[in-house]
């Protein structure tokens, strides 16, 4: 019995070593900065930046989107079904305990050539209840490349739904702000086609007078009919929009609650940061390395098929003929032993088995390479953009100033008989453009602003993971099926423009 112990003892002394390549961390050749740094940049990047728009609605939405998403809880139930893999993982540590209960009763043929004894019984029974144990020693470290391998997955998973968080709040945040903008878009062709009626109905008067010609008219009807057109097309994107909104907001189309106009809103501050920080910030970065790591530890798992497989078994239980007998000191059975598995010949299986795995491992490699490169575009593309956005926005701003200025002595002329209505269509046709052009950059300021913040990711995004935690499923009605909450389904539709 000595000897065993020992001989498992010296099994188990070079389970040290896993088999396969430990993982060591990639070299990365980081930016030292960012090739646009904004002056006066505040390191907002942990806050919760969609509360800087002084929004109510927008807030109010995005905490519905954290509890009612159904991407979200998609990735919740993944995180889940990856932690119980990972406890399938580790049952292989662990010695296999079970227990078989079974009972018989059988009557050979009288006619067989092996003839019963005189007088035997030809009705026999047996009954048997045992205990059997087995465990695999991970000797050569497959258990544990494989436990690594799936305790990565889970952390690839979370971090998984971490970036659907982080693109939720920001898709959530882009489509309120655009929506915005297209309200005031909205607003503006209404006041432009309520000044083109009126001038309208005053050049019909002109013409059936006789002041004016043909040809006037049709220019004044043209323009009339082209703020006309821009209607319907804005509030085809609104709808679309809305439905889009409600999607994200777990909830079926339809319309959406308005807070603050597009003017109102308070531009969020613009986060910064050196770019080595956007390693440990970015959740698809820190997804990608889990994955890596997990193809890593999968080499070791392949590798580990070389070598044989040693497991202990063992069995104690009870037999009899007689059931009143099954569980007396003569009944008793019992084994131990042990077993090593390996394989001599198997066709290659084993050597294509670990260059799959490797070819797999050089993937995974090459995609955390990639979305490192995507990551730091992104930054600073959203950098950019936001830049050059606001000084766009500050010429345009100029620019529509300066056509409805344009349009006021436009009208001044005609009035005093200088030049024809022409000129004052021209103004007003430009005025129109620059006004929609500006609100139109408007929500590109904002929009760049949030892609910023959904970039540079940060701690905000576990903020918003403690909100998506405090969620409860609803209750399923009498028909199966999830209840609406008042907060999410039943919110009144205020200032809504369809």
């Amino acid at each position: 019995m000595r000897r065993a112990w020992l001989c498992i003892a010296l099994l188990l002394l070079p389970a040290g070593c896993a088999v396969g390549p430990d993982y060591r961390r990639p070299e990365i050749d980081t930016p030292v900065a960012w090739r646009v740094d904004p002056q006066e940049a505040a390191d907002v990047i942990n806050t919760a930046w969609w509360q800087q728009f002084r929004d109510p609605e927008l807030n109010a939405f995005i905490e519905i989107a954290l509890r009612e998403n159904q991407d979200l809880r998609i990735a919740t139930a993944r995180v889940e079904e990856f932690a119980a893999r990972l406890g399938i993982a580790r049952a292989d540590f662990f010695p296999q305990f079970g227990y078989d209960v079974s009972g018989s009763r059988d009557q050979p043929s009288s006619d067989t050539a092996v003839a019963l004894p005189p007088g035997a019984d030809r009705i026999t029974e047996t009954y048997a209840s045992t205990i059997n144990v087995g465990w695999e020693l991970d000797v050569w470290g497959r258990i544990r490349r494989a436990t690594e391998a799936a305790r990565a997955d889970l952390l690839a998973s979370e971090e998984g739904r971490r970036t659907v968080i982080l693109t939720l709040v920001s898709s959530v945040a882009t489509s309120y702000v655009l929506l915005r903008s297209l309200d005031r878009q909205l607003e503006i062709a209404h006041d432009t086609l309520d000044t083109r009626a009126e001038s309208l109905r005053l050049f019909e008067l002109k013409f059936r007078g006789g002041v004016i010609s043909e040809l006037e008219l049709a220019q004044v009807r043209t323009e009339y009919e082209q703020a006309a057109a821009a209607i319907p097309a804005l509030e085809r994107q609104i709808a679309v929009l809305e439905n889009s909104l409600s999607v994200l907001l777990g909830r079926m189309p339809s319309a959406i609650a308005r807070g603050r106009n597009i003017d109102e809103l308070i531009l969020p501050a613009v986060p910064a940061g050196v770019p080595s920080e956007l390693l440990a910030r970015r959740p698809d970065i820190r997804q990608s390395e889990q994955r890596l790591i997990s193809a890593n530890a999968r080499i070791g798992v392949a590798r580990a098929q070389y070598f044989p497989t040693i497991s202990l078994t063992g069995l104690f239980g009870y037999a009899s003929e007689e059931l009143s007998d099954l569980f007396s000191s003569s009944a008793e059975t019992w084994s131990a032993g042990g077993i090593v598995l390996g394989p001599i010949f198997t066709g290659g299986r084993i050597s294509g088995g670990v260059r799959a795995a490797e070819a797999v491992q050089r993937q995974a490699l090459h995609d955390y390479l990639r979305t490192i490169q995507t990551a730091f575009r992104e930054v600073d593309d959203a950098l950019v953009e936001t830049q050059k956005y606001q000084e766009q926005l500050v010429v345009q701003g100029r620019q529509v100033d300066a056509l409805r200025e344009s349009v006021r002595l436009a009208r001044l002329r005609y009035d005093n008989g200088y030049t024809s209505y022409i000129e004052v269509l021209d103004a007003e046709r430009s005025r129109f453009e620059a006004e929609l052009n500006y609100v139109s950059t408007q929500n590109n300021v904002y929009g760049s602003l949030v892609n910023i913040y959904k970039a540079m990711g940060g701690g905000w995004v576990v903020e918003a993971e403690r909100l998506a935690d405090a969620a409860d499923y609803p209750a399923e009605d009498a028909d199966g099926q999830p209840a609406p909450r008042g907060d999410a389904s039943t919110r009144p539709v205020e200032n809504a423009t369809r």
